[in-house]
C-alpha cells in the first residue's frame, strides 16, 4: 500500500492530499529515509511523521486497503 494511503486509511492524516503534501515536504520517513507519496509500506516498517508540535513516530501493524473508523487504529502501534 502506498505511504500517503495508508496514512488517510488508518486516519493518521485526515486527507490524502494532505498526506501527500507532507512527503513532497520531507515530513515523512519510512525506516529511517524520506519517503515520497508513492512510496510502498509494508507490515513492520517504522514511520515518522513530523508535525508542528513534533514528532509522531509508529509502527505498521496491518495494510489493508479499507478499514472502518474503530479499525483503523489497529493498523498502527506508536513508539516512543
Amino acid at each position: 500500500m502506498r505511504i500517503d494511503k495508508f496514512l488517510k486509511v488508518s486516519r493518521v492524516i485526515k486527507r490524502r492530499t494532505v498526506a501527500n503534501e507532507a512527503c513532497d515536504a520531507g515530513r515523512v520517513t519510512i525506516n529511517g529515509k524520506v519517503a515520497k507519496a508513492g512510496n510502498e509500506v509494508i507490515i513492520g516498517d517504522i514511520v515518522e511523521i513530523g508535525f508542528a508540535n513534533g514528532k509522531t513516530k509508529f509502527e505498521i501493524l496491518a495494510a489493508q486497503e479499507i478499514k472502518g473508523k474503530d479499525g483503523a487504529k489497529e493498523m498502527y502501534q506508536i513508539i516512543d
